[in-house]
């Protein structure tokens, strides 16, 4: 117990420096607009912010891309509660009750009880995040090559049965991403792979103009398609911001759920912010003693799902940080940028820089606190922001798209590739394929067959290496049940249904 003080007090010194702070109010500020304006989406923001924190320091880039992607949790419950329409995928669950209790002239206390829930879970996320930290890695540095390839095929496996779509078409993504991850120069035997005699191909495709192509300009594409929403606000003044003690009695227990489900699932490949609100969701539903109020302005389906959310975004730190292996496709970005900052992620970033691990890890709480403070009196502001037509919007997100791309290596060719992963994102989202197992697979690709090509040296070409191991047998074998459970068609029907309205 001592010890995991000892480590957060260290992590304190380094998030309440001055360039931490304000980096983490940064991060907090565009997570929670990016969070109130749809269509855009942490996964897209953090793409095209990349590149600007290049000339950070890790430990700052880092807390300032961690604050994009749980501010946006925060801020995408406003657009949620207020007008009908998430403003982050993790939110669209708040529309269910968080509207209603709007349209009742419940709206202030819906948005506070979804700001204190968010702010609940993000302190018991980080306090787990620091007592399990430690265990992880040691745990952790007890893998091999065998065991490191047996974890990514298990986190692979697990981002297709998390995918909402076709199993089929998640399954092509990821082959997809690791073809793609194949390009460049082996290693092993300098010659050319995939480079079709493209001199720029020979160190491989840049992480960045695929994420920004896929997240960025695809979702340009997309959105133009769409006309501006048309709703009407739901209110233009809103009071009431703090609810009553009987409220709160109602929506701890389920901020309680919230928080232990967001917790585990986070953990889990494939797992997130999202995923978590969904099932927190159900589980209220199931544990209530009048279903019936659900979709009809209940403030536990408000108060669950913003508390796993924010939960479950906070703990897909923990495999990424301590394991190496991203849980989603924010995950992916975060492991990119650490990358280009010559920092591998794995165990060796717990014991070879302390500082950074436990910066990010305090600057969490930090982080929530500012949040608290943003949301609730900022409401008017994000309230008007919603009446920018998109229009006016997407041609500035190019052009840092663009300057973005650009500023890698100043080549042309980095501006092309982004235009074409661009072209391909668009496509994938209108045929439904999803392009976050792509980014997984584009991201683990490189580490899986030098993992691959280590456990084969080291056991003579022998395959039973990978389940000689008791990790690498465990992680088999989990891979396997995981690929059974997709086979099983009754979940399938399940997932389609669970959010019918009894």
């Amino acid at each position: 117990m001592m010890e995991m003080f000892d480590h957060l007090a260290l992590g304190f010194s380094v998030a309440l420096s001055g360039n931490s702070l304000f980096y983490c109010f940064l991060g907090a500020l565009i997570g929670t607009l990016i969070g109130v304006l749809p269509g855009i989406g942490p996964v897209t923001t953090i793409a095209l912010l990349m590149p600007i924190t290049f000339v950070l320091s890790p430990v700052s880039a880092l807390i300032m891309l961690a604050g994009i992607y749980y501010g946006a949790q925060y801020g995408g419950s406003t657009t949620a509660i207020l007008v009908n329409l998430p403003g982050e995928a993790s939110s669209v669950v708040t529309t269910l009750d968080g509207y209603q209790m709007a349209l009742q002239g419940r709206a202030g206390e819906a948005l506070a009880i979804a700001a204190i829930g968010s702010f609940f879970a993000g302190c018991v996320a980080t306090l787990l995040i620091a007592a399990t930290g430690p265990l992880l890695s040691s745990i952790a540095l007890e893998f091999g090559p065998a065991e490191y390839f047996a974890l990514m095929c298990f986190g692979l496996v697990g981002s297709i049965v998390m995918a909402s779509g076709s199993v089929i078409k998640a399954v092509a993504m990821i082959f997809l991403g690791l073809a793609l991850g194949l390009v460049g120069t082996d290693v092993n035997s300098g010659d050319a792979r995939f480079t079709f005699g493209m001199v720029e191909l020979s160190d491989g495709i840049g992480f960045v103009p695929v994420a920004m192509g896929l997240f960025g300009v695809a979702e340009i594409l997309r959105n133009l398609r769409t006309a501006d929403d048309k709703r009407e606000l739901v209110s233009a003044r809103i009071s009431g911001l703090w609810p009553g003690l009987s409220t709160l009695a109602k929506a701890f227990p389920a901020m309680v759920r919230g928080t232990t489900i967001g917790s585990i699932l986070g953990l889990l490949p494939g797992g997130g912010a999202t995923l978590s609100s969904f099932v927190a969701y159900v589980v209220e539903k199931k544990v209530a003693k009048d279903p019936s109020r659900f979709g009809h302005g209940a403030v536990e389906g408000v108060a669950g799902p913003e508390s796993a959310n924010n939960a479950g975004a906070q703990t897909s730190f923990v495999p990424m940080l301590v394991l190496g292996i991203p849980s989603n496709a924010v995950m992916a970005l975060m492991a990119g940028a650490m990358m280009v900052h010559g920092i591998a992620p794995g165990p060796q970033v717990m014991t070879a820089n302390p500082s950074l691990f436990w910066g990010v890890i305090a600057s969490m709480w930090i982080g929530n606190l500012m949040l608290l403070i943003i949301n609730l009196p900022l409401i008017g502001i994000w309230v008007a922001l919603l009446k920018i037509p998109y229009r006016m919007m997407f041609p500035a997100i190019i052009v840092f798209c663009s300057i973005g791309a650009y500023s890698i290596d100043n080549s042309t060719f980095a501006l092309v590739l982004t235009a074409m992963f661009g072209l391909l994102g668009y496509l994938l989202m209108e045929f439904d394929f999803e392009p976050a197992p792509l980014l997984l697979g584009f991201v683990l690709g490189p580490l899986m067959e030098e993992n691959l090509r280590r456990a084969m040296l080291l056991s003579r070409g022998n395959p039973m290496t990978f389940v000689e191991s008791p990790l690498s047998l465990f992680f088999m074998v989990g891979a396997a049940i995981l690929l059974l459970i997709v086979l099983v068609p009754s979940i399938g029907r399940t997932r389609k249904t669970v959010f019918v309205e009894d």
